[in-house]
C-alpha cells in the first residue's frame, strides 16, 4: 500500500509540474511582423517590422497562455529608403512619437497541443484594438544548439489600418485592409 501511495504522489507531482505555465522569451532573430497592402489592385506592397522583445506563456494542460511582444515600428523596412522614410513620417506611423507597437494577448486557442489562434489587443500610434491572429504554422521542438525547447509559429490576420489612424492614401483608393503576419519563436526559460 505504501508503494502505491508513493507512486500516486509522484504521478500527481508530475501532473502538477506539467500543468504549470511555461515561459518562453522571444528570440528577436526569429521574430518579425510583416504587412501586405494591395496597391491599386495591381501589385502588393510589403514591409517588415522587427520584434524587439517579448514573452509567451503556455500552459498546455490548461489550454491557456499569454503573449506580450513589442514591435519595433521605428525600424520598418521595405527595401526602399524613400518608402521607409515616408512610412516613418506622420502620414503613416509617426515613429518619432510612436516608435513601438505592442501585441498583448490573453486567449490562446488550441487543437491538441498546437496553438491555432491568439486573441488580444494590438497597439499602434497610441490606439488599441482587438485582434485575433490565426496560426498558419505552430510547433515546439528541442533546439539542438540551445539544448532547450523552442516554440513558435506564423500567425496572421487582416486589419483595417484606419482604426489605428493610418489613413494616408485612402482618398486615392489605397486599400484600408492590411494583411498582418507575425512570425515568432520563443526559447523556454
Amino acid at each position: 500500500m505504501k508503494s502505491f501511495a508513493t507512486a500516486a504522489l509522484l504521478a500527481a507531482a508530475a501532473f502538477a509540474a506539467q500543468a504549470e505555465p511555461v515561459t518562453y522569451k522571444v528570440d528577436p532573430t526569429h521574430a518579425a511582423a510583416f504587412y501586405e497592402i494591395a496597391h491599386f489592385g495591381t501589385s502588393t506592397n510589403r514591409g517588415r517590422f522587427p520584434v524587439k522583445e517579448g514573452t509567451v506563456q503556455i500552459d498546455r494542460a490548461a489550454k491557456t497562455g499569454t503573449v506580450d511582444i513589442t514591435i519595433d515600428v521605428a525600424n520598418v523596412g521595405t527595401g526602399l529608403a524613400a518608402m521607409d522614410k515616408h512610412l516613418k513620417g506622420p502620414d503613416f506611423f509617426d515613429t518619432e512619437k510612436y516608435p513601438s507597437g505592442r501585441f498583448v494577448a490573453d486567449k490562446l486557442t488550441f487543437s491538441g497541443d498546437k496553438v491555432t489562434e491568439v486573441s488580444g489587443a494590438l497597439t499602434l500610434l497610441g490606439k488599441t484594438h482587438p485582434v485575433t491572429l490565426k496560426a498558419s504554422n505552430f510547433n515546439c521542438y528541442q533546439n539542438p544548439m540551445l539544448k532547450r525547447e523552442v516554440c513558435g509559429g506564423d500567425f496572421e490576420t487582416t486589419i483595417k489600418r484606419s482604426l489605428w489612424g493610418v489613413n494616408y492614401g485612402l482618398q486615392y483608393g489605397f486599400a484600408d485592409d492590411i494583411k498582418l503576419q507575425i512570425q515568432v519563436e520563443g526559447v523556454r526559460q
